[in-house]
């Protein structure tokens, strides 16, 4: 007897729909798959047929037939045990076969029966949506993640008896139906406030107006003077997110298997933090399996490079393509993959290798090594930092003062104001933020006045800006005039915008 399910399989973030059909027939006993398995794909024979046995439905000596349907693409994960073992059932015909229409099911199966949690579920209740499916049965743990999809049905399964109850009669199924709850704001959940980060005023002005335009700040400084304080700090003045903000992060988790533990959508900021020994492949994805790499992950957030000379060169130049585009595609033989890449850049670095450089009573290091250290950060890289502050080392009277600072939801207010501001002015725009406005844009957004003009124009001589470093600034500056609730950039805006550029002429230019 002939039957057919419908699962699906996730390639990068992508789903697609796979029919998984099973045939039944009479003949030499075996268990034959087919259709461009993957060894872990191929091994689900034996998983379901030992978890039907275990669970009292032993399969009859005949010929079993399984196929996965369109064979072009690639089949890969544990994820197709649920909808063989669906379509094994109604094949025997304990299932009866016009219960598997309008179903989609995914989960992984262990030899007792137990359903076990899978990857990219989110997006196979995405593609059940589109499909038209009413219903999808996915593992218990993996419920509340699908569930953010109010239009489908998602029922957790946790046993294969479970599945046998829910698909012979679906009105009990579809009633046990998980739900995704309400929408709740919550940006006060983290554990660190701006108010701890006493004196560094200067390196707090940057944070903010980093945060208010979504721009890549670069933070220099002795070690322990406050960077990594101010940087794990930045998302809690961030504005939470939105709920489509919230699928499309909680997309790139999903695909990665990051979700699993019953998590349903991620409601604040992603901040990653990967270590200096992070490869480019990790950061920017790719690997065997297709996945996000960490830039991905820290889409809609924050992406934190502690330590920045200390990464590859490698790895670094492979900032540079996202930063400016704000997707990341990687191209393989079987395919073009494409990964979202919004995130907001903040890094760390000593002025030199043993950190205290120019405090020549503490810095020992000649010339040459500072150069050479300096020189680990690309220029190119360098011109995509919007701000570079200084982080000087605190004295002690700073340390121990019991002034209240900001907290981060006061900041957050001006932030807050400062998005508003610009949503406004781009709603019909495909951009959200001035850091991403293009250059064919910013002289409709940013114009400048007669004055402003000319600041510019000696700025852009004196400095040697090049035209990305010019544009950064008045975008910058633009930023800074949304703070303080102004539409026309003024002079002391584009000053302040050009005082977070000469760090980096200082050092790097040894000025």
């Amino acid at each position: 007897m002939f039957s057919s399910v419908m699962s699906a399989a996730v390639l990068g973030m992508e789903a697609y729909p796979v029919q998984v059909e099973a045939d039944i027939c009479d003949g030499l006993p075996m268990f034959c798959m087919v259709g461009d398995l993957s060894p872990e794909v191929r091994e689900a024979a034996d998983r379901v047929r030992t978890a039907l046995r275990n669970t009292g439905i032993p399969l009859p000596p005949k010929r079993v037939t399984v196929n996965l349907s369109p064979a072009y693409i690639r089949k890969m994960g544990t994820r197709f045990d649920l909808p063989i073992a669906a379509a094994l059932l109604a094949a025997l015909g304990i299932i009866p076969p016009e219960h598997t229409s309008g179903v989609l099911l995914a989960g992984e199966m262990g030899l007792n029966g137990r359903v076990r949690p899978v990857s990219g579920i989110l997006q196979t209740v995405m593609l059940a949506r589109d499909l038209g499916c009413s219903w999808c049965l996915v593992p218990e743990e993996n419920a509340l993640e699908g569930a953010a999809i109010p239009e489908v049905a998602v029922t957790g399964v946790g046993t294969l008896k479970e599945l046998l109850g829910y698909m012979k009669d679906p009105r009990k199924g579809k009633a046990r139906a998980r739900t995704g709850g309400g929408w709740e704001d919550l940006s006060g959940a983290y554990s660190v406030d701006f108010c701890e980060v006493n004196a560094q005023e200067g390196a707090k002005r940057a944070a903010e107006i980093a945060a208010a335009g979504m721009h890549n700040l670069l933070m220099v400084g002795s070690p322990g003077a406050g960077k990594t304080m101010i940087a794990r700090r930045i998302p809690t003045i961030l504005p939470p997110l939105t709920r489509e903000e919230s699928l499309e992060v909680t997309r790139v988790y999903s695909a990665c298997g990051l979700l699993n533990g019953g998590k349903g959508l991620i409601r604040v900021r992603p901040f990653r933090s990967p270590h200096h020994t992070i490869s480019a492949n990790a950061l920017a994805g790719g690997g065997r399996r297709i996945l996000p790499g960490e830039i991905s992950l820290a889409n809609r957030g924050v992406l934190f490079l502690d330590e920045l000379p200390e990464f590859s060169r490698r790895a670094l130049e492979t900032l540079r393509q996202p930063l400016e585009e704000g997707v990341i595609q990687i191209s393989r033989a079987d395919g073009k993959y494409t990964f979202p890449a919004r995130f907001q850049l903040v890094a760390a670095m000593n002025p030199c290798k043993c950190g205290y450089y120019p405090d020549r009573s503490r810095c020992r290091c000649l010339p040459g090594e500072i150069r050479r250290y300096l020189g680990r950060i690309s220029g190119p890289l360098l011109d995509r930092m919007d701000l570079c502050t200084e982080v000087p080392r605190v004295d002690y009277q700073s340390l121990v003062t019991t002034g209240e600072n900001e907290s981060s939801r006061v900041i957050r207010g001006r932030v807050e104001a400062a998005w508003s501001m610009q949503r406004d002015r781009y709603r019909e725009c495909g951009w959200q933020f001035n850091a991403h406005l293009p250059a064919r844009a910013i002289r409709e957004y940013c114009a400048l006045g007669r004055q402003e003009e000319r600041l510019m124009e000696t700025a852009f001589e004196k400095l040697e800006l090049s035209v990305r470093a010019y544009h950064r600034v008045v975008k910058t500056a633009r930023t800074i005039a949304d703070l303080e609730g102004e539409k026309k950039i003024r002079e002391h805006h584009l000053m302040e915008a050009l005082g977070f550029r000469m760090l980096d002429r200082k050092l790097w230019d040894g000025e």
